[in-house]
């Protein structure tokens, strides 16, 4: 017997990062970790930055670093449409750990709210990125 599949598109700036079938996603949202079902009831939902993980067809699970971005879910089929998406080996981890330090340095410093805000969110890219890059595979 065959499990259930639902169609799935994750979309950057970059282009199609993934574009198949799956089992199941766990997104990373403002209310906490979303996970989406083939025949999933329609939504649309904000993601934050964080971890994305993804089961294909064949039961493995993927894991990608992604940038915040929005979520809709549809006819047995969810797009994600994010500001960046990497998978654990495209990350050079030199360069997150760098990113890492230069944001945890800005956001020291007394600045305006926006750049306050800016900081903040480099923070959470190079710390996702770092996380994403270290991860143990499934």
């Amino acid at each position: 017997m065959s499990k259930k599949t639902g169609a799935l598109r994750i979309i950057s700036p970059d282009g199609i990062f993934y574009d198949g079938r799956m089992l199941g996603v766990i997104m990373p949202s403002l209310d906490g970790q979303l996970e989406f079902l083939p025949c999933h009831e329609e939504m649309i939902t904000v993601i934050i930055t964080g971890e994305l993980k993804y089961q294909t067809e064949d039961e493995k699970w993927h894991v990608a670093a992604v940038g915040g971005g929005v979520a809709e879910t549809a006819n047995n089929r969810c797009d994600i449409y994010v500001d960046f998406a990497e998978r654990p080996e495209d990350i050079d981890k030199n360069r997150a750990r760098a990113a890492l330090e230069r944001a945890t340095e800005q956001m020291r410093q007394k600045k305006s709210i926006e750049e306050y805000k800016i900081s903040q969110a480099a923070l959470a890219r190079a710390l996702t990125r770092l996380r994403v890059a270290d991860r143990d595979p499934f």
